[in-house]
């Protein structure tokens, strides 16, 4: 099998640290790592199948210096708008996990369980986009049920966890956990979040569009009809939890058909990289907790509506680190290999 140069677009940020424990468990095909971040993070090293390497400082030269074939970004937007052009001019596919070309409609919007086949568009730009982590789990779990009975509307509200915003988001929470046990709590400030985080929920991720709705949710409406290639409406209510890190999502999806809740959990059950998780009488159900460092999309509290029977209810969890990002990244760069060696 042939191997790549890979480069990591912020490697040592969250998502870049899991990129590369997916990448070595995996076994990625990799020729040559090289991790880059900005000029603060180069020289230091991070770990990759037990050795130590170097962090380099991401240039617009240095894709072409090192011979790229696959980019995998995950720096923020601005990093990606900037740099992501450089790797493609020097030769290389772009897997980007910022927002910054995902509505691009020359870039796919790819979940490989559910639009594999949009890979093969990358040659328009050079660039695949990575979905929004909320996003992801939930068109997943919904893939097997709009090829099963069809899809009208999706309503969806989000448990989504402070890693989501970041290392430092992850420290806010557990800061102000430790002035809670302190009795220090009325005295802490909060940066990452518009509210105090730790002992609350807050209805807002990202800014508020003029539609009422925020940047968040609106993604989720918007990338869930690029990704399912329809047009499905899509109602979402996106809000953080004072949870380390796993999303969950409480989706009530309507079909265009009648469907029965044991039906409709074989079906779910049939979708690639999904656990059920649906036995109520043993308070056995998804939670964060399941979900941490695993691949998988976690499915639970699988239930027909009691006054609609084209409607269904069910919770969705996942490691939104993992399946929400570095993962779903790294499965495009598998599946682009795959394509790619036909």
């Amino acid at each position: 099998m042939r191997k790549y140069n890979v480069a990591v677009v912020g490697a040592t940020g969250a998502v870049g640290e899991e990129m590369l424990r997916v990448m070595e468990e995996v076994d990625f095909p990799v020729a040559k790592l090289v991790p880059l971040a900005s000029a603060r993070s180069a020289g230091g090293t991070v770990a990759y199948k037990e050795e130590d390497v170097v962090v380099k400082e991401l240039t617009e030269t240095v894709f072409d210096e090192e011979e790229i074939d696959i980019a995998l970004f995950s720096a923020g937007g601005s990093v990606s708008a900037k740099f992501a052009p450089f790797a493609v001019e020097a030769g290389a596919v772009v897997i980007d996990n910022t927002s910054h070309f995902r509505m691009d409609p020359e870039v796919p919007l790819v979940v490989p369980e559910v639009n594999p086949q949009d890979i093969a568009r990358w040659r328009e730009r050079g660039i695949i986009a990575n979905p929004n982590c909320s996003t992801i789990q939930m068109v997943q779990a919904l893939k097997p049920l709009q090829d099963a009975y069809g899809i009208e509307r999706i309503d969806v509200s989000t448990y989504q966890a402070t890693s989501g915003a970041g290392k430092s988001a992850m420290d806010e929470l557990v800061r102000q956990m430790q002035e809670f046990f302190a009795f220090k709590l009325d005295e802490s400030e909060h940066k990452k979040f518009p509210h105090q985080i730790a002992l609350n929920v807050i209805p807002q991720i990202d800014v508020f569009m003029d539609n009422g709705f925020t940047k968040e949710e609106m993604k989720m409406v918007n990338e869930t009809n690029k990704i399912m290639h329809d047009s499905i409406e899509v109602a979402a209510t996106c809000v953080r939890v004072p949870t380390l890190r796993g999303h969950a999502e409480s989706v009530t999806v309507t079909c265009k058909r009648d469907l029965d809740a044991d039906a409709a959990r074989e079906t779910i059950a049939k979708g690639e990289n999904i656990v059920i998780l649906d036995d109520p009488a043993k308070s056995v159900y998804p939670m964060p907790t399941h979900c941490v460092e695993k691949n998988e999309t976690f499915v639970g509290r699988i239930r027909r509506d009691i006054y609609r029977p084209n409607v269904l209810h069910m919770f969705v969890v996942a490691d939104n680190l993992r399946v929400g990002a570095a993962t779903n990244a790294v499965r495009i760069a598998q599946k682009w290999i795959e394509m790619e060696t036909l």
